[in-house]
């Protein structure tokens, strides 16, 4: 007899333990973080590393500061995931909650008429609700009480999916950081942009001046009869030429000052800057520290990071959706017929204690697809995680390389400029004497001004690089 009992407990607590095991198991991903010893051939393992400098000492020009504190006061992207950072915190609050019981309180009124010739209106015809007191026909109900529900988290499906809830709130703050570290380096680089087009305007200036001082020779002497009419209309278009370039200059710089405007949040107004001394920046001194420093110093890596962590637990709180839940529920408070009754001890309480343990047995295939889906998630959060690291790795080696080889070409170019500048005065020289003819005129004075304009293009794309690398080595957002 006693075994007979023992088995109508085995049985059931079989067929559960049997179920749990038919749940699917999954292995725990382990994401690739190694990098490279080095960003060069050089093998350089100093870990003093500009990323740690913030953005106020790393940039020097006073305008360009101010640009950067209204940019981060007002761009609307910014605050757009600033609220982002509000939603995932409340996540938090919402995950935290189901933790804990729900706790309410409510009241009722109703009436129920029930047909005498049935077995409740039998009964009630039949009852005194008080001695010497039938049941009221019909029969009012009035209640107040106090109910809980609660889930009981066994399996820890509640804890986890809180976890992945921080987690991703923490992401969000990274990807607030990383919002920062981008919105300043488009603010310095576009800022860069504006002086080079303001120094490439100085020049296209001056040519136009130059080439026009030189048309008026070429008139001169063709009165004289030393030259002809077709000298005299290619130096006219050359001129045309320059003033044409002048006006696409002037149409950039406004495209420009609006992109900054943008990105300030602010509507279209001069962009305050010195327009004087562009050619004399020099680009910062960049020192890259060692690519392991990344995985702590690019937000982007971190958030990536924290989403695979969150990946993960999800996996875990899909997995538990396989398991028993354990519901408890309860109530207690006061229910009479009548409102003078309502809270006469003990005739009128009522109270109540359930407890339900349930699990999926049949039709799984709705859970089981929310977990193969978890599982690719993470999956996706791991080859994620893995690109943010080897993309953040090429970005720091593509800008030193970068930096390297415009140190080395700026130097050449300016060498060009000085060349070709004295060229200028030598051939205005041999063109009055007769020694040479209009047409190496013009060419001298055309490819000192493409080299010039190419000169200031290469500053800017220096001054642009020690922004990129600032930005790739993680940079900016302190």
């Amino acid at each position: 007899m006693y075994k007979i009992k023992l088995y109508q407990y085995f049985i059931p607590l079989g067929i559960c333990l049997a179920v749990v095991s038919c749940a699917p198991t999954n292995v725990p991903l382990t994401a690739n973080a190694t990098v490279p010893e080095a960003f060069t051939k050089n093998k350089e393992t100093d870990t003093t590393n500009i990323a740690a400098t913030p953005w106020r000492v790393y940039f020097k020009d006073p305008n360009l500061v101010n640009l950067i504190d209204t940019a981060l006061k007002n761009n609307q992207e910014l605050q757009i995931t600033l609220q982002e950072i509000e939603i995932a915190k409340n996540d938090i609050r919402v995950k935290k909650g189901l933790l804990l019981p729900t706790v309410g309180i409510g009241a009722g009124a109703g009436i129920e008429k029930v047909g005498r010739y049935t077995s409740q209106g039998a009964g009630d015809a039949s009852t005194e609700i008080m001695p010497g007191k039938e049941t009221p026909d019909p029969l009012k109900d009035f209640k107040i009480a106090a109910y809980a529900n609660w889930e009981v988290d066994i399996w820890k499906k509640l804890r986890n999916s809180k976890k992945a809830a921080v987690s991703r709130y923490l992401s969000t703050v990274e990807g607030k950081n990383f919002v920062i570290t981008n919105l300043i380096s488009e603010v310095a680089d576009s800022y860069y942009e504006l002086l080079a087009l303001d120094s490439q305007l100085e020049i296209v200036r001056k040519n136009i001046e130059l080439q026009s001082n030189a048309l008026e020779v070429v008139k001169i002497q063709k009165e004289a009869a030393r030259t002809t009419e077709l000298a005299v209309q290619k130096f006219q278009a050359e001129v045309m030429a320059s003033k044409s370039m002048e006006f696409d200059i002037l149409q950039n710089i406004k495209e420009t000052e609006n992109k900054i405007n943008f990105l300030l949040g602010q509507y279209p107004q001069e962009i305050k800057r010195d327009k004087t001394n562009f050619m004399s920046l020099l680009p910062l001194t960049v020192n890259s520290g060692i690519p392991s420093q990344l995985l702590s110093n690019r937000p982007d890596i971190k958030q990536a990071e924290l989403e695979l962590e969150a990946a993960k637990l999800d996996v875990k709180v899909a997995r538990s959706e396989f398991y028993p839940s354990l519901d408890i529920s309860a109530a207690i408070g006061f229910n009479a017929f009548k409102p003078s009754l309502l809270f006469s001890m003990p005739e009128s309480l009522l109270y109540s204690l359930a407890g339900d343990l349930a699990m999926p047995l049949i039709n799984r295939n709705a859970i089981k697809a929310e977990y193969s889906t978890a599982n690719a998630r993470q999956l996706q959060a791991l080859y994620n995680y893995e690109r943010t690291i080897l993309n953040a790795y090429l970005e720091v080696s593509t800008q030193l390389s970068k930096i390297s080889n415009l140190e080395k070409s700026y130097d050449l170019r300016s060498q060009q400029v000085a060349a070709l500048n004295r060229s200028i005065d030598v051939a205005g020289d041999l063109f009055k004497s007769a020694k040479v003819d209009y047409f190496e005129v013009l060419m001298t004075q055309r490819d000192a001004l493409e080299s010039n304009l190419e000169l200031i293009d290469t500053k800017k794309e220096q001054l642009n690089a020690s922004v990129m690398v600032y930005k790739d080595l993680g940079g900016g957002w302190k």
